[in-house]
């Protein structure tokens, strides 16, 4: 193996291509002629005229050459008698090459002397004129040629493997017909956009139906949505649906790093497509091409502005009745130019958002068609327990728990593989090797039971589904996962309250039992004090009244990464009030949780104790040992402050208090 490797790195590499063998010996000869030039002595005028003067026998020249009397180079060869260590001296000859700049247009008086000393062994230029200029041409060649062969492989390079004269082509894929076997059948739980695409389809196998009534399709179709929905797959669908070519190229092919180029890119594309129509030019992350202009550079001068540019010519000068359809994706949208967004070029938009209940089982039922499933396993509440997960996520899940029934040699895969797939994408891996200490472990035990009793305890809160003290993920020493039946897309403010609390039942559960707090509560905290904060500033659920105050908001599509952020709005007086706000909300939800803590007490205990026998226990068993323990009522109010709402106070008007009564 270790002769192979180093039979690999040897000269065959360098012998593989005639440009590289031709560049490396191009390059010796340029070092040699470089070597040999250095040996060269420079010999002054003066120093020249006083050696032709001597009359010194040891010292005569050779092979002298004279270039139109402004150069003399030469071998001055010194002649000298050593004993070299032995009785008898012997002759040594040392040889130095010369060059002498004369300066003059002649110089009679060195002629003669040269001619005195040196004989017959020199001579004048004319008589080497040929060979000088090809030494001369040769010695331009070997100078330039290393730059050339650079320039090529550079051109190579960048032009994605191929020739240099590809440098401005498009990079695209086509695919096609019978390539393109994915179709509306493969796309499931987003079935709004499908049928909107399916008008496109439509256009593309009987375009003489819309034409004949004055209608066009549209020029350009913008799929918009979260990462990992489907957008891509929603392209190849139309596309095989059609039965159409299609082009596929990503936004960031057209940027390269010479101006121009991209634009040569968009050109090239746009005639390519004109030749194969009808056809679906698909642009995947448009916002790495389509950018708003503007920005910190003057003009319109750098290289993704002039692609930009192209891009606006081309989709704006494009006919849509030729049949060609330009679809682009996106998970950006409040980055991209106006001019890119108008009617007439992208003249529809079609959101592909994350799938409901529905969809999601759906979507499983794609991903599980070559799986061998288990007699026990339901996808509906597999996709129960992925609430907010798309189409990406949802193939993980599948994939993740054939490989765990693979692992364990299941001839089927059961649901407590979904199960641990599920928990796997929504926390991590399972960390058994982390080892804690009985008292550590003790108080995450107490610390989850917590979230659970409070969770249990409120009447509008998701019902638990699993409490475990197994740690998983980066911080997680332990976690209660709590899973709704429905989709739920508002919570009034009780609920959200609620979520509050139970955030904040561990940390109130370790100051019950222990008199204090550690420092496991930080994710809770943080979450319980956004929730606080959004009820105060967005949702008008406080004392300030019914108010929004801006805040700093991101991408709706990037779960909230990417803060656009602008001036406040608000002074700083109502920045304290809004902090004063939050506080009472976070404190107040704090008095209920020790309260509902406090009376259930002994069901907490019992709760730990049976965690640190078995580490995960279900809902069922958390029930259980909740009635077993407990005997006073199993809700509570989910807010004191929705109570006092509903009980007027005597300074109420009598018409108020009455319609309430009533």
């Amino acid at each position: 193996m270790a002769q192979k490797k180093g039979k690999d790195l040897g000269w065959p590499i360098l012998t593989s291509s005639p440009l590289l063998l031709l560049l490396a010996l191009t390059a010796a000869f340029g070092i040699w002629f470089l070597n040999r030039e250095q040996n060269v002595r420079e010999l002054s005028y003066g120093h020249l005229m006083h050696i032709c003067k001597a009359d010194d026998p040891t010292t005569h020249f050779n092979n002298v050459l004279i270039r139109r009397g402004s150069e003399i180079r030469g071998e001055l060869i010194i002649t000298d008698t050593i004993s070299d260590g032995k009785l008898e001296a012997q002759p040594s000859e040392e040889k130095k090459l010369f060059r002498t700049r004369i300066g003059l247009a002649s110089d009679a008086l060195l002629m003669a002397r040269l001619d005195e000393r040196a004989g017959p062994n020199y001579q004048g230029e004319e008589e080497r004129t040929l060979q000088d200029g090809l030494q001369a041409i040769l010695l331009g060649f070997v100078m330039i040629f290393p730059f050339l062969i650079f320039g090529f492989f550079l051109l190579r390079w960048m032009s994605g493997g191929g020739g240099a004269l590809t440098f401005g082509r498009s990079k695209h894929k086509l695919y096609a017909q019978k390539d393109l076997k994915i179709t509306f059948q493969d796309v499931a739980g987003i079935d709004e956009a499908v049928a909107e695409l399916r008008e496109i389809v439509d256009f593309l196998k009987t375009p003489e139906k819309y034409q004949a009534l004055g209608g066009r399709i549209p020029k350009g179709v913008l799929l918009v949505g979260p990462p990992g929905t489907g957008k891509t797959l929603l392209g190849k669908a139309v596309a095989g649906e059609a039965d159409v070519p299609f082009f596929s190229m990503s936004g960031s092919d057209f940027v390269e790093l010479f101006v121009g180029v991209g634009a040569s890119r968009v050109r090239d594309l746009f005639n390519q497509a004109d030749t194969q129509a009808p056809c679906i030019v698909f642009i995947d992350e448009l916002d790495a091409l389509g950018k708003t202009r503007g920005g910190l550079s003057v003009g319109g001068h750098d290289e993704r502005e002039q692609t930009l540019n192209q891009l606006l010519v081309e989709m704006d000068g494009f006919d849509s009745n030729r049949g060609v359809i330009i679809m682009a994706a996106t998970n950006r949208p409040e980055t991209l130019d106006p001019a890119l967004m108008r009617p007439g070029r992208f003249d529809r938009t079609v959101v592909v958002d994350r799938p409901d209940l529905v969809g999601r089982e759906a979507i499983l039922k794609v991903h599980t068609r070559a799986v061998k499933l288990a007699d026990d396993v339901d996808l509906r509440h597999v996709a129960s327990l992925t609430p907010g997960s798309a189409g990406a996520d949802l193939a993980n899940i599948v994939n993740e728990a054939a490989l765990l029934a693979a692992r364990k040699s299941r001839i089927a895969v059961a649901m407590a593989d979904f199960n641990e797939a599920v928990e796997r994408g929504a926390i991590g891996l399972e960390r058994k090797s982390r080892i804690m200490t009985p008292e550590d472990k003790l108080r995450v035990a107490y610390h989850e039971g917590g979230h659970a009793l409070v969770a249990c305890a409120l009447p509008n809160t998701s019902p638990v589904h699993k409490i475990t003290i197994i740690p998983r993920g980066v911080g997680a020493l332990g976690y209660v996962l709590r899973r709704s039946e429905d989709e739920r897309y508002m919570k009034t403010k009780g609920e959200l309250e609620s979520d509050i609390k139970v955030s904040l039942g561990g940390t109130i559960a370790e100051e019950i039992i222990y008199g204090e707090i550690a420092n496991g509560a930080t994710s809770d905290l943080n979450y319980a004090n956004m929730i606080g904060r959004k009820m105060v500033k967005m949702y008008g659920m406080s004392r300030l009244g019914r108010i929004y105050y801006p805040d700093e908001t991101g991408n709706p599509f990037l779960g909230g990464l990417m803060p656009l952020e602008g001036p406040r709005e608000y002074s700083e007086e109502t920045a304290r009030e809004i902090d004063m706000e939050v506080r009472k909300i976070i404190e107040d939800s704090l008095g209920e949780v020790r309260k509902i803590l406090a009376d259930r007490r002994g069901a907490l205990e019992a709760v730990a104790k049976l965690l640190m026998e078995k580490e995960t226990i279900d809902g069922n068993e958390l029930r259980e040992l909740l009635e077993a323990h407990h005997s006073g009522p199993k809700l509570v109010p989910a807010s004191e402050a929705i109570v006092a709402v509903e009980r007027p106070s005597d300074d109420e008007p009598k018409e108020v208090r009455d319609s309430v009564k009533q």
